[in-house]
């Protein structure tokens, strides 16, 4: 039976899924098409100017008049991974935490699936939840090149490849911690206060001195916070958010071995 168990998860959050990407095609394309009413609105510019830290709060550093920097503060730095993040970290604690809850994963833990395997097709599921809005957004900013919104090409599959390591592993981690206590909500409130931290450090580290060698430890800085749409995911983004994937996998099998299920 192979991905039967991805097919059923995705199956159950299909609503919220296309729900999530429509939503985020309306916004896109709003962001996009306003942009010819801005891009030589100078004043803009002094929002973040001087290293101003609320506009850094929001993802706004650098010339906002900019495509890359319009982009960035109304798209790629906040609103399009806290979507795709609402979709992988609530899956992910829902995948093994929350279906032990109910009931539910003590019947398909009788599946001829080892427990491996299932946890498999989980971060199957996982992964494939975090494309859809990221897809749809880059799609919407290819089309801005008619109103003069013009990036790279490189510079766009980069950061939306970025956002899509993101999402896999803050779900990672979610469903690690799941596995883990058997708690959703355990699962999901240290999950998203993990990722709400490494945003506001990745935000403000460039503005606020003492926090700049901290963005390190930020994946929202390997994936959207280092100029990601202007040059592309390097190769040591790519390994850093890869890696931190892989660990939380490897985590989120041994802790399922040992789970009780209900």
């Amino acid at each position: 039976m192979p991905a039967e168990v991805t097919a059923l998860d995705l199956r159950l959050r299909r609503r919220s899924l296309l729900g999530y990407t429509a939503g985020i095609v309306v916004y896109a394309f709003v962001v996009v098409a306003i942009y010819p009413a801005f891009k030589d609105d100078t004043s803009l510019n002094q929002f973040t100017k001087n290293g101003n830290a609320v506009a850094a709060l929001f993802g706004a550093n650098g010339p906002l008049t900019t495509p890359a920097g319009w982009l960035n503060a109304n798209l790629y730095a906040n609103f399009v991974p806290l979507i795709v993040l609402l979709l992988t970290i609530g899956y992910g604690a829902s995948a093994l935490a929350g279906q032990d809850e109910d009931g539910t994963l003590s019947l398909i833990t009788t599946l001829p699936l080892s427990r491996r395997r299932l946890v498999a097709d989980k971060l199957a599921a996982l992964t494939l939840q975090a494309v859809p809005v990221s897809l749809a957004t880059m799609l919407c900013v290819l089309i801005g090149h008619g109103f003069g919104l013009s990036v790279s090409t490189n510079g766009l599959i980069g950061v939306t490849l970025g956002v899509v390591l993101l999402g896999i592993d803050f779900g990672a981690l979610a469903l690690a911690i799941g596995a883990a206590t058997g708690s959703r909500g355990t699962a999901l409130g240290i999950s998203s206060a993990t990722a709400a931290l490494c945003y506001l450090i990745s935000s403000l580290a460039p503005v606020v001195h003492w926090l700049h060698p901290a963005r390190y430890a930020s994946p929202f800085f390997y994936a959207v916070g280092d100029g990601q749409l202007n040059r592309g995911l390097s190769p040591t983004d790519a390994i850093v958010l890869l890696t931190v994937a892989a660990a939380l996998s490897i985590s989120a099998v041994a802790a399922f071995d040992r789970l009780d299920v209900h």
